[in-house]
Formats: C-alpha cells, structure tokens, sequence
C-alpha cells in the first residue's frame, strides 16, 4: 500500500480493523478477455459518481449494470448519466431500447459478456458499475436453462394481477413454489409473474431451474467485487431523499407525464415498474395535481427506494467474496480508485 495517499490508506485500515481482509474473487476463465472489475452497492450510495472519476484516470470503459439506463426516455428519474459525461466516458448498456420492450438477467449477461471481451480486446478494463443485483448474479454464477416467456400467458397474468390483486397471485405462487415466493414481496408483479409464467408453461417451479447443476452459460467472475456499503443506514436515507427532491426539481413529473401521453406504455411495463416511475405514474392516475401530486410522489418514491436499498444490501450480504469500502467514508473515493487501478493490469 505505500504510495497510496494518507486517506486512502486509512480506508484500507478501517476494511482491515473490521475483520475485511482485502479479498479477490476466483476467475474462471484464464482467458485475459475475461477480466473486469465490479463497483456495486445500494442505490444512492455514490457508486455511478466514483465510477466516473476512477474513469477520468484509468483506462476503463463503464459497463451499466441498471435494468432501468436501457431505457430511452427515462432519464431524470434514473439519474442516469448526462450526454456530455458519455461523450467524455465510455459508458454501456444504457439507451439500448424503447420503454415498450423487455431486457432480462439472461440478456444483460450475454450482452456484458460480449462487452468485457471487447473493451478488453481494446486494451481497457471493463468497469461494470450498478446497483441491479440479479444481473451481477447472472454475469458472475451463469445461468441455467430458462423457457422463453410465452406472450399469451404473460397477457393472461397480468390480467389477472389487475383483477385479482398481485398478493393473491403470489399466494398462487407459493402453493406451487414456495422457496421463490418465499424470497419475493407480495406485490412483486413482475418477478410473481415471471414465476408463474414458467409454472404454467413447464409445469415445473423457477427455483427448479434455478438450482440445476448445468447452466446453459457459464459463470464469469471478476477480478475484484468493490462494494460500497455505508455504515448507518440513515446516511443513505437521507441521500435518498436529497437526491429525489432534485429529481422531482429537474422535472422527473414532467418526464412521467410525457411516458404517459406516448399511448403505448402502461404501468405493467417492466420499465414503467421502476422505483420512482410506479410510484409517479400511481399518482397521477389517482388524479392528484400541483403539491399533492409532488409530495404523494416524494413520500411513495422514498419509500420504495429505502426498500429497494435494504433489498440490494441483503443480495450483497450473500456475497461473501466482495470488498466492502465504507460508503460514508471520504477516503473512499482515493481507495476504489488504487484498487481499481491495481487490478487494471492484463498481468495481475
């Protein structure tokens, strides 16, 4: 660690004297195509903003790893990065689609393997950096042989989930899967969904698939999984807010407004299920208008998000490889930069 500056330096101390020794997750795959480096961590902990300037003093190209940056149009309520910091930065998977569509686990992985191979082909580390834990899953442990989603049955289940209620759905998922009801919110419709998609169309339960010993696309894991975690869950709260107080200011109601009056969304999306865009589209549908409608917004939106970030920091917590740096922690910044820039060497 000598050269690194005082502050950083005492970020390693701090990972040290907590019991996190340093640790550096296996590669599977020997072929140099195949290194990257993960910067991951609840929303709002100050990842995407590290990202960009490690970017602006090491050779990498950022990988977005959000299953809401690849969808155009959605941008105040994304925080997703400006024009101007893509022309600076090379950034991925962001822009890729119309609301309309539907990006999955499955694609995000075979398009992330695509990309690692390429920005390193190019002589640059692939910097994968977001908050969306089931892509990180799907990248760094593969996949195992899932059906394709069925467009009748789909129509058919969300029908039902406006009907019927999701809650009651997803107690139709637990009597014939429980282990994935178990792990999913009752008004999870999406992922309710999607499991009982598979149900009706296999016959067989997703936590099925999803413990079979073969997959169909093996795992590729990282040189290096740095997770920024703050200590009090408070500080991250009150990011939360001061950061969708300045959507709501930028105009983020006026971007859900606009969704709306295209015609072709509706809030069974998946892109329209986004934290923030739910919540927004829900109130607007209720009629509310002028400071009604922005503190409904704010009030639903926040609360959603701190769920969201005790979410991703329960998937984070299940994996025991990863290199936690103190979100809250001013030397953090300096650390995943010398970490990142360690590990950008083809040799290490």
């Amino acid at each position: 660690m000598s050269g690194l500056p005082e502050t950083t330096a005492h970020a390693y101390s701090r990972l040290e004297t907590s019991g996190g020794a340093a640790p550096q997750l296996a590669v599977t795959e020997q072929d140099p195509l195949s290194r990257w480096v993960g910067l991951v961590g609840p929303t709002a902990s100050g990842k995407s903003g590290i990202g960009l300037m490690v970017a602006h003093k090491v050779p990498v190209e950022i990988i977005s790893v959000d299953s809401a940056l690849v969808y155009r149009g959605m941008d105040i309520g994304t925080a997703k990065p400006t024009v101007r910091q893509r022309a600076q930065i090379a950034h991925h998977l962001i822009d890729l689609m119309e609301p309309t569509e539907r990006y999955s686990a499955a694609r995000f992985a075979q398009d992330a393997r695509a990309l690692i191979r390429q920005v390193n082909a190019r002589g640059r580390l692939p910097l994968l950096v977001g908050g969306t834990m089931l892509y990180i899953k799907a990248l760094m442990e593969g996949l195992a042989s899932m059906p394709s989603t069925d467009p009748a049955v789909r129509d058919s289940l969300i029908a039902e989930g406006r009907t019927r209620g999701w809650p009651a759905l997803h107690a139709d998922l637990h009597r014939v899967d429980p282990v994935t009801a178990d792990r999913l919110q009752a008004n999870d419709a999406q992922r309710i969904q999607r499991a009982l998609e598979v149900w009706r169309q296999t016959g067989r339960p997703l936590s099925s698939f999803h413990s079979a010993a073969a997959s169909t696309q093996a795992g590729m894991r990282p040189r290096l999984l740095i997770s920024l975690e703050p200590r009090e869950r408070s500080w991250l709260h009150e990011r939360i807010v001061l950061r969708l107080d300045y959507m709501l200011d930028e105009g983020f109601l006026e971007e859900v407004r606009a969704l709306r009056n295209r015609g072709d969304l509706g809030p069974d999306l998946p892109s329209m299920r986004s934290v923030g865009y739910r919540q927004a589209w829900q109130a607007l549908d209720a009629g509310l208008a002028g400071e009604a409608l922005r503190q409904t917004v704010r009030e639903t939106s926040v609360a959603a998000t701190r769920q969201l970030a005790k979410r991703q920091l329960t998937w984070l917590r299940s994996i025991p490889e990863r290199q936690v740096l103190d979100a809250q922690d001013a030397a953090t910044a300096d650390a995943v930069l010398a970490l990142v820039a360690a590990h950008g060497d083809p040799a290490c």
